[in-house]
């Protein structure tokens, strides 16, 4: 299982909404320092880190979870996958504001981005809030499957980390039947369980709407064996 299948859907619908001149600006002249052109359809080697610790957040939104934790852990490297240009120009503003330089983004579909990504490359992934799609006729976007699981995994160096974290209960029950059937990976917290949420993990926009409307929040850890 080393490609996933050709998905017919997308797991998201590219709803980008404006872009401020500013954004613009920072795409068109910041890119250069931030950016992984991923036209090719091949991401490859990513850049090495002082310590060989890569992180790839999958949907990084507005970016803030992605920025605190690499201002946090500046030894450590990060990379960036989301499918809207206007949030990644809101990232590449805040990364140069505050001078963070181990960040580096990519703009385009993880779900065709992370199997173009050497295996091993990767000692921890988040995927923090995947949209549930909570209608049962569109739970075929759904951006974690099966074979989805498994390409995370198969890019995880040994003993690398997965991070999981959704306020959807159906689609967290999902996931953690998925990961169970997975055999590269092992969940962490044990048969079908969920992790605590981890003090590292910042609150996101999308948990704090969560939380608001009352719903539950499942952080989801696993291990690549």
């Amino acid at each position: 299982m080393n490609d996933l299948p050709e998905r017919p859907v997308k797991s998201f619908v590219r709803r980008e909404g404006r872009m401020t001149e500013a954004q613009k600006r920072a795409l068109e002249e910041l890119w250069p320092i931030y950016g992984i052109d991923a036209d090719t359809g091949h991401l490859g080697k990513l850049p090495p880190t002082d310590n060989g610790g890569l992180t790839l957040e999958i949907g990084f939104g507005d970016g803030d979870t992605l920025l605190t934790l690499a201002k946090n852990n500046p030894e450590h490297g990060f990379i960036g996958i989301d499918p809207h240009r206007p949030g990644a120009g809101r990232l590449l503003l805040k990364l140069e504001r505050d001078k963070v330089r181990n960040v580096r983004l990519v703009i385009g579909d993880a779900a065709e981005l992370v199997p173009t990504i050497d295996p091993g490359s990767l000692s921890q992934i988040l995927v923090l809030f995947p949209d549930p799609w909570p209608k049962k006729r569109h739970h075929k976007r759904r951006l974690i499957t099966p074979e989805f699981l498994y390409a995370l995994g198969e890019r995880l160096q040994p003993d690398g980390n997965l991070h999981i974290a959704t306020d959807w209960c159906e689609y967290a029950e999902e996931i953690v039947n998925a990961l169970d059937a997975t055999p590269i990976l092992r969940n962490q917290a044990g048969h079908l369980a969920y992790a605590k949420r981890p003090n590292w993990r910042p609150v996101t926009k999308y948990e704090q709407r969560g939380l608001r409307l009352g719903h539950q929040v499942f952080d989801i850890s696993a291990k690549k064996i």
